[in-house]
C-alpha cells in the first residue's frame, strides 16, 4: 500500500525513500514488513537479519505475526550446505510441490542446532536461527571449507526452524518473500540468511491485508514495503 501521491515523480521518490529507511532499519538489525504480491500470495512478512535474531525477537514473529518463522538462505550457501528442495527429499506418495502460487515452494529441510533441547523455544530457535546465519557467512566467505558434513555437524533434522531456498537468479527469477528477503540482505551488506514470517489476522486467520500491515508497521515503526517497489530497486 503506497500513499496517496500526485504525480509519478513524487511516487517514484516515495518508493525510493522508503526502500532507503528499509535498507537502513535491515542494516541496523532491525525488521523490516514486507508485502510480496496481490496476485501471488499476497502476504506480509516480517523478515529480520537472522544474525540479528534473539528470543526477543522470536517471541515478537510469533505474537505479532502468527506465521511459520523460517530461515532463508541464499542457493549457493544451501549448496554448501547440501540441503535440497524438501519435496525432493522426502520419497512418499504424498510429496508434491505445485503450490497455486508459485513454480515450486522455496522449502527445504527443518533443522535443530545440536545444542538445542526441544528447539521449540525462543531461546532454541533464536540459537538455530543465528546459528545458521554464522554458518552462512562461513560458507560465503570460503565455500570449499563448508560441507554437508560440516553441516552436520552443527545442526540436526527434522527440527523447528524451516530452511528455505533462495531461487539460484533471485528476484531476478523468483519473487516470493523468500528472494526478497535475502535482496535486502545483500543490499544491507548482510549475510545471505533471513528470518521470514507471515502475518496473519487474529480475527479471520487469514492473512493480514496489506493496509492492516501497512498500519501495524506505522503502529511500531517498522518500515512497510511493497515488493514491486523492492524489486524494482535491488535488481
Amino acid at each position: 500500500m503506497r500513499a496517496d501521491i500526485d504525480g509519478d515523480g513524487a511516487d517514484e521518490e516515495f518508493a525510493d525513500s522508503t526502500i532507503e529507511r528499509a535498507l537502513t532499519a535491515f542494516a541496523a538489525g532491525e525488521p523490516v514488513c514486507v508485502h510480496d504480491f496481490a496476485d501471488r500470495e499476497g502476504e506480509t512478512d516480517i523478515i529480520y537479519p537472522a544474525a540479528a535474531v534473539d528470543a526477543a525477537a522470536v517471541a515478537h514473529l510469533r505474537n505479532d505475526a502468527g506465521g511459520l518463522v523460517c530461515v532463508a538462505v541464499a542457493d549457493h550457501v544451501a549448496d554448501a550446505f547440501g540441503l535440497p528442495f524438501l519435496a525432493d527429499a522426502i520419497d512418499h506418495p504424498a510429496a508434491e510441490d505445485t503450490p497455486e502460487y508459485d513454480d515450486r515452494s522455496s522449502f527445504s529441510l527443518p533443522v535443530n542446532h545440536r545444542d538445542t533441547f526441544t528447539g521449540i523455544t525462543d531461546a532454541d530457535r533464536a540459537r538455530t536461527i543465528v546459528a545458521l546465519a554464522d554458518a552462512a557467512t562461513a560458507a560465503e566467505r570460503d565455500p570449499g571449507s563448508y560441507t554437508p558434513a560440516t553441516f552436520a555437524e552443527e545442526f540436526r533434522a527434522p527440527g523447528h526452524v524451516h530452511v528455505l531456498r533462495g531461487a539460484k537468479g533471485g528476484v531476478r527469477e523468483r519473487v516470493g518473500h523468500t528472494e526478497l528477503g535475502l535482496a535486502l540482505a545483500a543490499a544491507a551488506d548482510l549475510p545471505p540468511a533471513v528470518v521470514v514470517c507471515e502475518m496473519l489476522d487474529d480475527a479471520t486467520g487469514e492473512a493480514l491485508s496489506p493496509v492492516d500491515a501497512a498500519a501495524y508497521a506505522a503502529r511500531h515503526g517498522i518500515p512497510y514495503v511493497e515488493g514491486a517497489d523492492l524489486v524494482s530497486a535491488l535488481r
